[in-house]
């Protein structure tokens, strides 16, 4: 996708599950940290190594892969 090149992808990291920069944090991982921990001092205390451009990506690439469906409502 272009714009996410802190995203990656190798069948030997992680089954090959989207990862942060080649490193074992999966997106999921920094979407369930993010739940977790939203003030972002405390995100950054358990997971120094992730940069706040790997979190907007992990955003940015989890938004790009939801399926969005527009369901017209009928009224009564």
């Amino acid at each position: 996708m272009p714009g996410l090149d802190r995203i990656t992808s190798d069948p030997s990291v992680m089954n090959g599950q989207p990862c942060i920069r080649g490193m074992r944090v999966t997106v999921r991982r920094v979407l369930e940290a993010l739940a977790t921990y939203p003030d972002r001092q405390e995100l950054s205390a358990e997971y120094p190594e992730l940069e706040e451009e790997d979190i907007r990506q992990a955003l940015a690439y989890a938004a790009a892969n939801l399926d969005d469906k527009v369901l017209e409502l009928r009224g009564a």
